[in-house]
């Protein structure tokens, strides 16, 4: 039997009491479990609406409520509750459809027949006290019998966790993960140390964690309270992409997110670097950088590995490069531009190549001279990219398998490390690195870990583009460090010429508006003026649904990818999701993950990496498949197919429409760009440009003309605290390595 907190704050009234069957859940919140449903209450000849913070509750369920009447103007009568119990079920029915309500994973609506047909009224007590019985059921065998009696103990023990958190105020939302987590010890735990949830949980942030620490009697001014924030400012930081944080601005963040005096967070400071879990480096300015540990380790020791790379010569190699140019243009009938040879010049020897340039300038036939050149010389050459797509597509150009960074590496999930590494080195003389604005300062110190100090490293990336979504700067700073070759393509080839995407991404580089095709011309590049958000979000639908596929015969789910600055608002990636969900794929299978609803062929995207399942932040798929007997959905990523467990599901989104920070690395046939003063705050220039280059064969802009010109003009970016850049300069002594998780 599993008891409700009692709830406060009800109308004063006659408290009474009802008891019934759950018919049904007809509304349940993600964020406070406040719910209605439907009973079956013995003397009522209709269904009773029953509202209030029901944890959990399954169809089937027998539950004795406390609460009194009220009439709603719009609803009628309900049942207000403030508390509950479960009771067993009181019928074969009941319980009947209490097994086969999805409550435990394995049993469905079959099953559970079969269970109540040969138990009976005993069902639930075999399941819960006679386990080894359930063979006796026809089609449960030893193994499936274990997985019902491990999800009923599960079932169980979720139910037990968001009992604990919501009668501290807390969303039950994460009572699942919290348990996957921490198991049987979920709610110890959390009584210990409510801000591990922090850290430990996707979803739950530290001001969920501070309330339940509030509860549990931890005090606003407690050490442990004031590390944790610290931590958690640190963190935040690293999440706008600062590898340190200036000490007088982590303070003042503190003080602000905590609201305490000062002195405690210096303490808090002081003590964490006395634990080592943070890393406090004196600076010149006077300002200390803390780091988080794992960022300092990264950093630090990624300025040592490439001064030890730079220090180390290269195997031999006989070439006349001038020759083998003109044998490669000559092979591919093909005139290379002065800077593409040059770099190719540097990539016979240089330990450190930077290749940086825009769409159009031919980093793609640099790389494949790189490639097929130092490949005649017998040069063991590894490509790679961060993300799946990037990776497909490098393989796609070179004809050359090219993999993720981490399939790289050899991520392993049972250490939760990389296989690859300073005592199991790549074996290669020559690593590509494709889009390397996207590595940040962790993913690049896994990977120079895992190089011989024989090898060559070639960068190619847009220096110009946004920066990698975690922490750092690691192109920039290598540019600007001045110890790697670089070089910078500049020269627009005449494949590119024609196309109004490739110079109007140059065009917005450069601070200028972009040119608009004349009326009725066959261009690549469109701008919808529209000023009112709602007519630009119709308008946003009616070229997906209608117009882009009937003129350039484009897919509107595969082929066509609307990026937004922003999460929320009328013009937000969630928002515009939901309207092209319901336009594109409004009817089928479907599973609701709180406010979110997936159905068999909805565009979704993996939001974290998933080592487990081997997905990754950024992968784009299709729901396959739901089995809500198994609680499970089937997802297809790049024709492979991916069993996500329900709750597994908060990692996924739909992505109809993306943020332009989760486009970097992709390019889609097509993409809409909605452009309105509504993302006053985002409107960038280097945001516009990694939007526009992220388009293959069709971009069309639509918005205002004074939103477009704002984007344009402001090329102010938030500079990242990094001292990368000094390091390999030898500004800083800090050294050293460790293990770092990726």
């Amino acid at each position: 039997m599993v008891r409700a907190p009692a709830l406060t704050n009800r109308p004063a009234s006659v408290v009474t009491s009802i008891e019934g069957v759950l018919e049904r859940v007809t509304f349940a919140s993600e964020e406070n479990a406040w719910s209605v449903v439907k009973l079956v209450v013995a003397g009522k000849a209709d269904l009773v609406t029953a509202v209030g913070n029901l944890l959990g509750v399954q169809p089937g369920e027998s539950l004795r409520l406390s609460g009194h009447w009220t009439t709603d103007k719009k609803y009628g009568e309900q049942f207000k509750v403030d508390s509950y119990i479960t009771v067993k079920p009181a019928t074969l029915v009941g319980i009947e459809k209490y097994l086969g309500s999805g409550l435990v994973r394995g049993v469905g609506k079959v099953m559970a027949e079969r269970l109540v047909g040969h138990f009976g009224m005993e069902t639930l007590e075999v399941i819960d006290q006679k386990p080894a019985r359930l063979t006796e059921v026809e089609g449960i065998g030893p193994v499936r019998s274990e997985r019902i009696t491990t999800a009923w103990v599960e079932q169980r023990q979720i139910k037990d966790v968001m009992v604990f958190l919501q009668s501290h105020g807390v969303s039950t939302a994460y009572a699942t993960r919290i348990y996957k987590q921490y198991r049987d010890r979920s709610i110890a735990v959390v009584r210990e140390n409510p801000y591990r949830l922090a850290i430990d949980i996707l979803g739950i942030g530290f001001k969920s964690a501070d309330k339940i620490a509030s509860q549990l009697g931890i005090g606003p001014t407690s050490p442990q309270r004031a590390e944790a924030g610290v931590l958690h400012v640190l963190g935040t930081l690293s999440d706008e992409g600062h590898v340190y944080v200036p000490r007088p601005r982590l303070l003042s963040a503190a003080v602000e997110v905590l609201a305490i005096d000062a002195p405690i967070i210096e303490k808090a400071i002081g003590d964490l670097a006395a634990a080592e879990r943070v890393v406090i480096e004196p600076q010149p300015s006077g300002d200390d950088a803390v780091y988080l540990k794992s960022l300092h380790t990264a950093e630090a020791a990624s300025a040592g590995r490439i001064r030890l790379l730079l220090g180390t010569e290269s195997r031999p190699i006989r070439i006349d490069i001038e020759r083998a140019i003109t044998w490669f243009e000559e092979q591919q009938d093909i005139q290379l531009a002065d800077e593409q040879k040059e770099a190719i010049r540097k990539a016979a020897t240089s330990k450190l190549l930077v290749v940086t340039g825009g769409p159009g300038t031919g980093k793609t036939t640099l790389v494949n001279g790189i490639i097929r050149i130092l490949e005649k010389k017998g040069r063991r050459i590894l490509l790679a990219a961060p993300t799946g797509r990037a990776a497909k597509r490098m393989t796609e150009t070179t004809g050359r398998e090219a993999r993720t960074i981490h399939r790289l590496l050899e991520f392993n999930p049972k250490k939760f490390g990389f296989d690859r590494d300073a005592g199991n080195p790549l074996e290669a003389d020559v690593v590509i690195l494709d889009e390397a604005s996207m590595i940040d300062t962790v993913l690049a110190y896994n990977v120079l870990k895992a190089l011989p100090f024989h090898c060559q490293l070639v960068l190619v990336g847009d220096i110009d583009q946004l920066p990698s979504v975690g922490p750092g700067s690691v192109l920039g700073d290598i540019i600007r460090s001045g110890v790697a070759d670089v070089v910078r393509l500049r020269h627009i080839f005449r494949q590119g010429t024609g196309s109004l995407i490739v110079s109007n991404a140059h065009r917005v580089n450069e601070g200028l508006m972009p040119e608009l095709p004349h009326e009725g011309s066959n261009a690549d590049f469109f701008f919808i003026e529209k000023n009112e958000p709602e007519e630009i979000a119709a308008t946003l639908k009616a070229l997906v649904r209608q117009h882009i596929p009937q003129k350039f015969g484009l897919d509107p789910v595969d082929d066509i990818q609307v990026l937004t600055p922003m999460q929320r608002g009328l013009l937000g990636v969630a928002s515009v999701n939901a309207e092209l969900q319901a336009l594109l794929n409004p009817t089928g299978d479907t599973i609701v993950r709180g406010s979110r609803t997936f159905r068999i062929g909805d565009k979704v995207m993996q939001v974290r990496n998933n080592y487990d399942l081997a997905v990754f932040n950024g992968d784009i798929g299709r729901v396959r498949a739901i089995e809500p007997v198994e609680q499970e959905v089937k997802v297809e990523f790049d024709g492979k197919a991916v069993t996500y467990d329900y709750s597994d599901l908060d990692d996924l989104v739909l992505a109809y429409a993306c943020s332009i920070h989760k486009s970097q690395g992709s390019e889609y046939p097509c993409v809409v760009i909605p452009v309105h003063t509504q993302h006053y705050m985002m409107l960038q220039r280097n945001l516009l440009y990694t939007a526009i280059t992220r388009g293959k064969r069709l971009v069309v802009l639509v918005g205002s003309k004074r939103a477009l010109a704002l984007a344009v003009k402001n090329n102010a970016t938030e500079e990242r605290c990094t001292l990368l850049a000094e390091r390999l300069r030898g500004g800083s002594s800090h050294s050293g390595e460790g293990e770092v998780m990726p």
